[in-house]
């Protein structure tokens, strides 16, 4: 187990390496010249020539890539040009509103929609079967702001059951917290669930095809026992394999649903990087959001390791 862990982590090096030179491009990449975007329509060519030296972009191009290899292997993401703020203290202030809202969606997501797909799997041809589809298809057609608006309008103003806008911090209390969450994770959780749901009823119809369910059925085992033992547990590796790729649709879904909801996450963050042409703080949050994203791959790729013993290490 341990060698086939450190196998996979020496597999993510060269990803990361691939990531961060994509993002050094985008400085180098974008059109026109950063300094001049950044000091204004006004300002003097003087102006423009103290920023370029202030972000070293009077140096070679294969000197500045590596002092900002260097500085990020040692956790420097560099200053926003805006605040003047370090980079990582800015992502640190904005990680725990993203980070809740991403593991309330994931955990709504994932305890609605397996239970959706196997119910879907199991009365397949039915009407329940074909109610699950389309909440499904409207889960992937809907558009995430557009979602978000219309459960405001509902919830909120209509019904008055839940805030508007805003994130309350846990440290000021569990309700006001998931109150803030409840929203947003439906808005976000939408297209996972339908991603979610739709894969578990595939697998499970390909898994209860096998003879080794016929067998258990055979054997005089309850239902339930059949499709949640036997069937579920064998179904699993595709339903992990979509849980842990669908995390792109929260990472790309946490922009917008943020901004629609005001929450002082790293989406809005984001958000006002790009407007205030930041970019170093758009550095770190695309560095940030790719390593979780290789992360969670990572983490799916041991839990393979538990669930199907034909894995070898």
């Amino acid at each position: 187990m341990q060698t086939y862990i450190f196998k996979r982590l020496l597999a993510t090096i060269p990803v990361m390496v691939v990531v961060a030179l994509f993002v050094f491009a985008l400085l180098h990449l974008s059109p026109g010249d950063p300094a001049a975007v950044i000091a204004g329509d006004y300002a003097s060519p003087a102006d423009v020539e103290k920023i370029r030296h202030k972000l070293g972009l009077d140096k070679p191009i294969h000197v500045q890539l590596g002092i900002w290899l260097w500085n990020v292997v040692r956790g420097d993401l560099g200053t926003s040009i805006f605040s003047g703020l370090p980079v990582t203290k800015l992502i640190g202030q904005r990680l725990e509103p993203t980070l809740a809202l991403t593991v309330t969606t994931m955990l709504i997501a994932i305890l609605i929609a397996v239970p959706m797909g196997v119910i879907a799997a199991w009365t397949a041809g039915t009407w329940v079967d074909r109610l699950v589809m389309v909440v499904a298809v409207l889960g992937f057609s809907l558009p995430v702001f557009w979602l978000g608006f219309l459960l405001i309008y509902g919830f909120s103003l209509q019904l008055e059951l839940l805030p508007v806008q805003g994130y309350v911090s846990y440290k000021k209390g569990l309700m006001p917290f998931l109150k803030h969450l409840i929203l947003p994770s439906l808005t976000l959780g939408l297209v996972y669930l339908a991603l979610i749901a739709r894969m578990t009823r595939a697998s499970m119809l390909e898994v209860m095809r096998e003879d080794y369910m016929r067998t258990a059925h055979a054997k005089g085992l309850k239902p339930h026992v059949v499709l949640l033992w036997h069937g579920l547990k064998n179904a699993a590796l595709p339903i992990v394999t979509i849980i842990g790729v669908g995390v792109a649709l929260l990472i790309g879904g946490v922009v917008v649903t943020e901004s629609v909801f005001a929450i002082p996450g790293l989406g809005r963050l984001t958000v006002d990087a790009i407007l205030h042409r930041d970019y170093p703080v758009i550095q770190g949050i695309i560095l940030v959001f790719s390593g979780v994203y290789v992360l969670i791959n990572l983490l799916v790729d041991v839990l393979y390791t538990f669930l199907d013993p034909r894995i070898r290490y």
